[in-house]
């Protein structure tokens, strides 16, 4: 627990100095990597000697010391890779979900002074400097108030906010460098859009009131429940709230089969509730923003930053997926993909035979049910798709990016059947789908 407790580094030099060390450290691994392969007659690709486990455990640890943006940006990655990278991989990248370094509590004492002042101490009955849980904008603290009730309170790293823009250009930088990124394939809008969100995210004014929009739009469902902010004690960079016990969402994997479907299901009703109904969505599909709640049953829903908006064009646009989904037709889920931009024309042209025939596979798993219930843990169409896909996706030339907001929407969805597929979920996915067509 010791060696957690590490300073968050401060200003754009020190933090590129440290994406330089990872990028040193990633290529030394790299050229060791290499070598061997060569010594034993092989000829490996780039892709192959960048994605070893040694390099994903250099990448976890020094983006956990970094926090903010860069981390952000690695848990992206374990979450949108899902199954396109080796399972050794993904796991190890999985660290990056809930396991930060801790602020020293000299920091801490210091961005608390500066958020309520000296003397703080006197709101609590206790405060436990050591946190239950670190991210990547800020950590966790148990505290008791003065009048006995529970708090769970969030302090933000110091100097994150500021960091933002300078380490998702230093990514960039470092992107482009690489030559993993297409010189081809303009990011800036996404650049753009990232550092807006990831600078909402830290914003804790702004959380609190997505966390009372939640709780009205969820009044009288019992499924869910979420956190109340403190508002004597909100600032911009503290985020206290009533403390509401849950153990991880991977516990359900030894819940019963009825209770751990109950929650998957009712998850998967709240994304298309969100896209659909609610016109707001939490983006962020990391895992440890859900809580199971053995006794009630109930799940409690954590992290609001990453909120947004989601536009009548998009829920339209999802609405044509869904509907040419439902009724088989490949051909207008192939519009649909190019006019969400998903799919890029010059994608279809070189690569339309392979791409019909992974919507066709696609089509036929969603309509594989027994006793109308869909099954996440058939995992082969998976590994099917992805060696399809492949070809495409050495393609670069052809590489595309839809808007920005399409691509935070999408994430939500995926990670939410990623969850399902981790959970063996059973649900009646076809039913809950036609709701929306």
């Amino acid at each position: 627990m010791k060696d957690r407790f590490r300073p968050v580094p401060h200003g754009r030099l020190g933090r590129l100095a440290a994406l330089g060390q990872l990028a040193g450290g990633v290529a030394t691994g790299m050229m060791g990597e290499g070598l061997r392969r060569l010594s034993r007659g092989e000829r490996p690709h780039l892709s192959d000697l960048l994605l070893t486990p040694s390099n994903a455990l250099k990448v976890t640890d020094q983006l956990s010391r970094m926090r903010g943006a860069a981390m952000k940006l690695g848990q992206m990655l374990s979450l949108d890779a899902g199954d396109l990278l080796p399972s050794e991989l993904t796991t190890i990248l999985g660290q990056l979900r809930d396991t930060a370094h801790f602020m020293p509590p000299a920091q801490l004492q210091q961005s608390l002074d500066t958020a309520w002042g000296p003397g703080w101490s006197r709101h609590f009955l206790q405060f436990d400097t050591t946190p239950i849980a670190a991210a990547s904008i800020g950590q966790v603290h148990r505290a008791t108030l003065a009048d006995g009730r529970d708090l769970a309170v969030k302090v933000q790293y110091q100097g994150i906010a500021a960091s933002i823009d300078a380490d998702i250009d230093n990514v960039a930088t470092l992107l482009r460098i690489s030559g993993l990124w297409p010189p081809s394939l303009n990011i800036t809008p996404h650049l753009a859009a990232a550092k807006q969100q990831l600078h909402e995210e830290a914003d804790y004014l702004r959380e609190a009131d997505q966390m009372r929009r939640y709780s009205a739009l969820l009044l009288g469902d019992t499924r869910f429940v979420v956190p109340t902010p403190i508002d004597d004690l909100l600032r911009p960079t503290v985020l206290p709230m009533d403390f509401l016990p849950g153990a991880p969402i991977e516990t359900l994997n030894s819940a019963s089969d009825i209770e751990r479907n109950a929650a998957m299901e009712a998850l998967l009703d709240l994304v298309l509730k969100e896209l659909f109904e609610f016109g707001l969505m939490q983006t962020d599909p990391n895992f440890a923003n859900y809580r199971w709640q053995r006794d009630s049953g109930r799940i409690v829903l954590l992290d609001f930053g990453a909120t947004r908006p989601v536009t009548a064009q998009t829920a339209d646009d999802y609405r044509t997926l869904l509907r040419a989904g439902l009724a088989g037709d490949v051909a207008a889920i192939r519009k649909a993909l190019v006019t969400m931009g998903f799919i890029s024309t010059a994608q279809m042209s070189r690569h339309g035979a392979a791409l019909d025939a992974m919507l066709r596979l696609a089509v036929r798993h969603l309509q594989e049910d027994r006793d109308g219930l869909f099954d996440f843990g058939k995992r082969d169409i998976v590994t099917t798709l992805r060696d399809q896909a492949a070809p495409m996706l050495a393609d670069r030339t052809t590489w595309h990016l839809p808007a920005a907001e399409k691509l935070f929407t999408q994430r939500k969805i995926s990670g939410m059947a990623l969850l399902c597929a981790n959970m063996r979920a059973r649900v009646p996915l076809m039913k809950m789908l036609s709701r929306y067509s």
